[in-house]
């Protein structure tokens, strides 16, 4: 993290650096690209605000993922009889110079991710978002624990039975697409 001149943290350059991770963290919640991007801006638009308040030495990532947490939050307060919109398709950031050199490879792959993130969806969203943090953020159970606002036996708990849960929709989607390729090969 870089410091101003005045050595305060600069939130603006921390921001940047974890734009991609707000953006997941915001995707996993909203369940929308748009409504993504919305959260993210809205957040870097409150950190910088903020920023004048923010201590030296301060966990400027776990900063920036409390306020996210927090505006959605609020917004799901201001709009407690809508409901959550399907996620738009996310871009894949897959490698297609893979895909020349095995095309059936690199569709296998294609698939196995687009299973992960179906799977990743269908989770409870605090089991999506203790997912997320740990292990795409790869935030400490403490951090999370501060995010979420509660304790780090609980983000233990959770991550514990998110994987559980993921591993077994996993599992069933595996053995119906490894069903779908036996069909396709024969």
């Amino acid at each position: 993290m870089s410091l101003t001149p005045e050595g305060s943290p600069d939130v603006k350059a921390a921001g940047i650096e974890h734009i991609d991770g707000l953006f997941s963290y915001a995707l996993v919640l909203t369940r929308n690209r748009s409504e993504a991007e919305d959260l993210v801006q809205e957040t870097y638009v409150r950190a910088i605000r903020a920023m004048g308040s923010l201590r030296t030495g301060s966990n400027v990532k776990g900063w920036l993922f409390t306020i996210l947490r927090n505006i959605w939050f609020n917004q799901l307060r201001q709009r407690r009889t809508a409901k959550v919109v399907a996620m738009d398709g996310e871009e894949d950031a897959l490698d297609f110079a893979d895909a020349a050199k095995d095309p059936y490879a690199f569709y296998v792959s294609k698939v196995e991710h687009q299973q992960v993130r179906d799977a990743i969806q269908q989770l409870p969203v605090d089991f999506r978002e203790v997912i997320l943090l740990r292990e795409f953020e790869e935030l400490s159970y403490q951090q999370i624990a501060t995010i979420l606002d509660c304790p780090a036996g609980t983000v233990m708990s959770r991550l514990a039975r998110a994987r559980t849960k993921l591993r077994t929709l996993l599992s069933a989607a595996f053995k119906t697409s490894d069903f779908a390729r036996k069909e396709v090969m024969e």
